[in-house]
């Protein structure tokens, strides 16, 4: 990861409201478009975004009426494992434990056994986020309101120690779990919130659970899901972190233990068109220092695009064939908006300036695509 990626992920800002050179609103904005959230129930087409300031205030409302809901029809249960000492046989008995400590002496076993509970890692983990959002909100009737929502989760039973974004990322819903899902996601989502807020001012930003590419995930994810939903109104469909195949003809025997995966951060295919731009996307300046000439564009990068268009020619994909695409860097100290023709294909290279207000990024992604999808023509 470029040092300038770790630097913006890692270092606090001089000016209150900033994380390196990003303004907290516009980080919560792009938390809100890499969301479950923003693509469920509509949520992406209500305007939340149209504030990205008043966001943790609108996700903590959105938070709390999904629990009251869940509360109202009894929040999910769950089958946790446990480990007790009682006065009669449940389960399975811990013989080592029990001959040890000599319980039967005392009238005790120790069992393990399976507990139809609410204190599952789901509502765990939306009790923590009501906690924490509850700290970051400017409204206090919305923070007494998460406050006691956490303190009535507690109430019923949920009292364990919240699970890891790690550990949340194996949860899975069944067909009856909408309310849940929706419930976890807009969870998340307040959890996220609340990382740059905390570390605004001179603390350095807590990434728990994150590694060192955080921010450039988060940007990929973001471009993503703000495609997802804008997009796929007007009939496109879009694909995030998809992978590539190379037209292999004749291979030896380990080579497919080293050869690279190509993998796509999104692409948008546009059936009734016949269109397909694949982009992708960095976290670094789009432009560095060349060996005979003060700037130029990243080879690598450069070659990284060329091969995910050149590389699914002539496999009977018209889409394929004519695809074009698009190299997305945030903006550092400048801005670009380049393009060129190479062999048929139309490559893009542009920046989006993420200090600028939330109606400005919405109207640069679009932009982008307005671009893109024109000199396609």
């Amino acid at each position: 990861m470029s040092a300038v990626a770790v630097q913006v992920a890692t270092e606090s800002a001089s000016t209150e409201g900033f994380i390196g050179r990003i303004p907290v609103r516009n980080l919560w904005l792009l938390m809100l478009y890499a969301s479950d959230l923003f693509r469920t129930r509509g949520i992406g087409n209500v305007g939340l975004e149209d504030n990205p300031d008043d966001l943790p205030d609108l996700v903590a409302e959105i938070l709390a009426r999904a629990v009251e809901v869940r509360q109202r029809r009894r929040l999910s249960l769950g089958y946790q494992s446990r480990d007790q000492v009682i006065n009669r046989v449940r389960g399975r008995i811990d013989v080592l434990t029990t001959e040890r400590h000599q319980l039967l002496d005392r009238g005790l076993v120790a069992c393990r056994f399976e507990e139809f509970t609410t204190d599952t890692p789901r509502n765990r983990f939306v009790r923590a986020a009501l906690e924490s959002v509850s700290r970051v909100v400017r409204r206090k009737d919305i923070a007494h309101r998460c406050r006691a929502l956490a303190s009535g989760m507690k109430a019923m039973g949920v009292s364990g120690e919240a699970p890891t974004r790690a550990q949340m990322s194996t949860d899975r819903f069944g067909r009856n779990d909408s309310d849940d899902r929706f419930m976890v996601a807009a969870a998340k989502l307040a959890f996220d919130l609340a990382l740059p807020t905390e570390a605004s001012g001179a603390n350095v930003l807590s990434l728990p659970d994150r590694e060192a590419t955080w921010v450039r995930r988060l940007f990929e994810r973001a471009v993503g899901g703000f495609y997802d939903v804008v997009l796929s109104l007007q009939g496109w469909r879009v694909l995030c972190g998809g992978t590539m195949s190379w037209q292999i003809e004749q291979k030896s025997t380990g080579i497919e233990k080293i050869l690279p995966t190509m993998r796509t951060d999104v692409v948008l295919d546009h059936l009734s068109t016949g269109r397909r731009i694949v982009i992708d996307t960095k976290f670094t300046s789009i432009l560095t220092s060349g060996w005979y000439r003060e700037e130029t564009l990243r080879s690598g990068y450069l070659y990284q695009i060329y091969a995910y268009l050149r590389s699914q020619v002539g496999r009977g994909d018209a889409l394929a064939d004519c695809a074009s695409g698009l190299l997305l860097h945030p903006a550092i100290g400048e801005t670009v908006d380049e393009s060129v023709i190479i062999q048929g294909h139309h490559i893009r290279f542009a920046t989006v300036d993420l200090t600028g207000t939330s109606a400005d990024i919405r109207s640069q992604l679009l932009r982008f695509f307005d671009l893109t999808h024109h000199s396609g023509s």
